[in-house]
């Protein structure tokens, strides 16, 4: 595959750029900031981009901006996103936007170049591939209670729909109750699993990834 690597720490990218290229890749081009990244896939349109969050200027969300950035104009790149620390809100925003063509991964994972090359095989083929670190993270229990052993009968087959992919419409529909009765019932969802104060979808995407894993 055809790979661009984003990375301001010379050693890791320089070591990447070796192990991919000994793998039989080719790597199109190796830059250290979020700048160069987007000139370089807009000039060459890789398969895949390996890219850490954090890189210059500020060192806190350049790579992160850039991988939703490419995610929307070239829709057919993957983006694989590395991290030293599991970001918790990075993730839900990158992985919220679109299943396909996607990893987190943290940069210790990189280590087992056997799961790495794994990872990238997944992406290119229009899978996805996340740490399950981060997956353990984004779906963490706040107390040693099932956190939906706190849901009501009605707010369980809410989230069952919603884990279903149905909108609010369709919940609606399927439950035979008002849009409004979905909405308040979601509501309560995302307080009784202390997920109030994340904003945006991501909150659905959470209560399903808390429902799924119980």
């Amino acid at each position: 595959m055809r790979v661009i690597l984003a990375e301001d720490s010379t050693l890791l990218r320089e070591g990447l750029i070796r192990l991919l290229t000994e793998e039989g890749h080719e790597v199109l081009a190796g830059v250290g900031d979020a700048v160069s990244l987007l000139r370089e896939v807009e000039a060459q349109t890789p398969d895949i981009v390996v890219t850490d969050i954090r890189m210059p200027p500020t060192h806190t969300d350049e790579g992160l901006r850039a991988a939703v950035e490419i995610r929307k104009r070239w829709p057919g790149v993957g983006v694989l996103v590395l991290s030293q620390h599991v970001e918790r809100n990075y993730a839900a925003q990158l992985l919220t936007s679109n299943a396909e063509r996607v990893g987190y991964l943290l940069k210790d994972r990189v280590a087992q170049v056997d799961e790495f090359l794994d990872s990238l095989e997944r992406i290119h083929a229009g899978g996805a591939a996340i740490d399950p670190e981060v997956v353990r993270q984004l779906v963490i229990r706040t107390t040693h209670t099932d956190p939906l052993s706190r849901l009501t009968p009605r707010e369980r087959s809410v989230i069952e729909a919603l884990a279903q992919g149905h909108t609010n419409a369709a919940i609606a529909q399927k439950l035979h109750i008002s849009l409004s009765s979905v909405e308040k019932n979601l509501n309560m969802i995302f307080d009784r699993l202390e997920l109030s104060h994340t904003t945006g979808y991501s909150r659905r995407v959470l209560a399903v990834l808390r429902y799924l894993e119980s």
